[in-house]
């Protein structure tokens, strides 16, 4: 499994580059899927010359789900590694007044990756080996005014995970589950975030890493997201809704 192909399953976003280039470094053969897939043609480059692997470019819509199952058949390779970065943060203040706008959110975080998950899973299962990872976030461990449009699809991605965990155990496939917390990318450039609280990319694509090797369940990138989030889950409802976090 050690040098099977890894795909990354939104690979135009900050994490999903870093993740190429962390597992491109290991000696793995890349694919690479997103949308527009060709503009990704100077990532494949660099990963080619920098690590002498091979790259394959894959396009991919993560809302149509109809397509989905030929995508998968359209890989050159059943890869050993799945890694879905798929996600999009919205706004929420437009996701309030706009149904629309909040279903692409949703669909985006949790209905889009759970497809293309579970029919990966699907395959893995019948080769009887395999490692699927999902990013999900924190914000899904507990509805926050703030940001619960896409905290909920997330809460939604991260069951759908251990689920699959659960199921696939004894099975020879494992999930993992990720938990990044605030993250350095162009989705949060426009955020003020506690810089002691922020990963980069490159972190994130570290903790993969490890947690693939170790054979690890839920990750929390920095670890102290799980004891802010443990705080968050066990503040008492009364108090919980006069706070705005």
């Amino acid at each position: 499994m050690s040098k099977k192909p890894v795909l990354i399953l939104g690979g135009r976003s900050d994490i999903g580059r870093a993740i190429a280039q962390r597992f491109a470094a290991e000696g793995h053969d890349i694919q690479l899927a997103a949308r527009h897939a060709e503009d990704l043609a100077a990532d494949k480059a660099d990963l080619e010359l920098r690590h002498r692997v091979h790259v394959s470019l894959h396009e991919l819509d993560a809302l149509d789900l109809a397509s989905h199952a030929a995508f998968i058949d359209g890989l050159p390779e059943l890869p050993g590694i799945a890694i879905s970065v798929i996600g999009l943060m919205g706004d929420q203040a437009v996701s309030e007044q706009d149904p629309q706008k909040a279903a692409t959110v949703m669909r985006s975080n949790y209905e889009g990756p759970a497809s293309l998950l579970a029919l990966l899973a699907n395959r893995f299962e019948a080769r009887g080996s395999g490692t699927l990872v999902g990013v999900s976030s924190v914000a899904g461990e507990r509805g926050r005014a703030t940001n619960y449009v896409y905290g909920s699809a997330k809460a939604g991605f991260t069951a759908f995970l251990s689920g699959l965990r659960n199921r696939l155990a004894a099975r020879g496939v494992h999930v993992v589950t990720v938990l990044p917390g605030f993250v350095a990318t162009r989705m949060t450039e426009d955020m003020d975030l506690p810089a002691r609280l922020t990963a980069q990319p490159e972190e994130v694509a570290d903790a993969i890493a490890g947690a693939v090797r170790r054979g690890r369940s839920v990750i929390h990138v920095r670890p102290v997201w799980a004891l802010i989030m443990a705080v968050i889950r066990n503040i008492p409802e009364p108090l919980f809704k006069r706070m705005k976090l």
